[in-house]
């Protein structure tokens, strides 16, 4: 938050921003059909007062993290103990000692079952013979459907990002044939740990399905302080029972790591179908309804799921959209995003065994390199090999770092450049703490 404050007020735009409003409402104006202007209902939270605001043109910045996914199972009215989705779920205090099943492998799902082996841990007497004394580790994770799972420490300890995120191997990635591509990086992870023996290898390939980031999952596994175990099959009053199991599994606690769902609550009821992820197949550049009147005038900004950072991502798609609202750029005709929202499903199909759950998940590289073009800011590899060798080499084989789209194009940075060349130093400085910086 303070380094977007920060930001803005070094641009000069802090005075036009209004914290602390709530939208109610966002629906199209009286002369919609021939300005293409949105009524915006808004509650000032801190003077607890509702207005009305007439705007030509809206970013929808809420993303795809807001609204969280809760399945329910059988049974789960009868279970005495608490479900609570991961959204709720802040740090370990308050789990010690309980004994806790996670639902789902993700992201999130990892980082909550490490975090809570540290904590969720009973010496339990009764149900252990009185000869034998061992301690029970409680924390349950639920790989309903397996997860490939990456550390954040790369080849030769760099952050593995800077390795995986450049456009040499986005390069290798398309000139080799998906399987081999697949396999490449599935060796390469299962020589960190072997994801069949650990009980989380998927029936996906790794590039049909988001990687999960964690570098302590497999040594909690290992130590026996988190056990794999199969979706729940049902509840119980003080637990839950695993598919394949016949006995009960006691536990205290459940938290759903289940994902989230769209959601625009404030959005015309024409439109309330987008708030299905499937329906983002609908959008040009997961961006633009093409089927609107003005379809320049609103712009979902985030809802997507890159194979990388999002906010490098949502940066360009705001980039864009701000030169569309300003009349610097226009959009294609609703035939040709039409034609492009196709070609993107059929590009999803070809990688993903269920395009529509995965409708909004992109390659980083390549989704930047095609706001970037559109944008105006794509960098010139061409022109940089004969006129500037050494950039070049950094813009194709180092990280594909932000500020490379500053180059050129619309808000150029004249630092950008130094700042390409010397990324690397930058990424070594937090490593520097013994030796100081050079």
């Amino acid at each position: 938050k303070e380094y977007l404050l920060l930001y803005a007020e070094r641009i000069g735009i802090r005075d036009n921003v209004k914290l602390r409003h709530e939208l109610i409402g966002c629906q199209q104006n009286t002369d919609y059909d021939s300005t293409g202007r949105w009524r915006l209902t808004v509650r000032d939270i801190d003077n607890d007062r509702v207005f009305n605001d007439v705007v030509c043109g809206v970013m929808l910045c809420t993303g795809n993290y807001n609204n969280p996914s809760m399945p329910t199972f059988q049974n789960q009215h009868l279970f005495k103990g608490r479900v609570l989705h991961s959204h709720a779920f802040k740090n370990s205090t308050g789990f010690e000692g309980q004994r806790v099943v996670v639902v789902g492998v993700g992201n999130s799902g990892a980082d909550i079952g490490v975090e809570l082996s540290n904590v969720c841990k009973n010496i339990n007497f009764k149900s252990i013979p009185t000869v034998i004394l061992q301690i029970v580790y409680t924390v349950y994770m639920c790989a309903r459907e397996g997860s490939w799972v990456i550390g954040r420490v790369g080849p030769g300890g760099r952050p593995f990002d800077s390795f995986l995120l450049r456009r040499s191997l986005y390069t290798l990635y398309n000139v080799m044939p998906y399987r081999m591509s697949c396999w490449a990086l599935e060796k390469y992870l299962n020589l960190r740990f072997n994801h069949q023996l650990y009980a989380l290898k998927p029936k996906h390939r790794v590039l049909s399905q988001h990687i999960v980031v964690n570098d302590e999952l497999g040594k909690k596994i290992i130590a026996g302080q988190c056990i794999v175990k199969p979706n729940i099959q049902e509840f119980t009053e003080n637990g839950v029972i695993f598919i394949g199991d016949t006995h009960e599994t006691l536990c205290d606690t459940v938290v759903m790591a289940t994902g989230y769902k769209l959601w625009y609550p404030f959005l015309p009821s024409a439109l309330q179908s987008l708030c299905d992820s499937k329906a983002h197949f609908q959008l040009y550049k997961h961006m633009y309804y093409p089927h609107s009147k003005h379809p320049q005038t609103l712009a979902f900004i985030g809802a997507i799921v890159p194979l990388g950072a999002l906010l490098p991502v949502a940066e360009l798609q705001c980039r864009y959209a701000s030169l569309v609202l300003a009349e610097r750029l226009s959009l294609p005709s609703a035939a040709k995003m039409v034609t492009d929202i196709s070609r993107q499903t059929v590009r999803v199909g070809r990688r993903f065994p269920d395009a529509e759950k995965f409708a909004l998940h992109v390659h980083y590289v390549e989704y930047m390199e095609e706001m970037a073009r559109l944008v105006g800011a794509k960098p010139r590899l061409w022109k940089y090999v004969c006129t500037d060798p050494k950039l070049w080499w950094s813009l194709y084989f180092g990280p594909c770092v932000p500020y490379q789209y500053r180059l050129n194009g619309p808000n150029l940075w004249p630092n950008a450049r130094e700042t390409i060349l010397t990324v690397n130093k930058r990424i070594e400085t937090p490593f520097r703490t013994r030796y100081g910086p050079k």
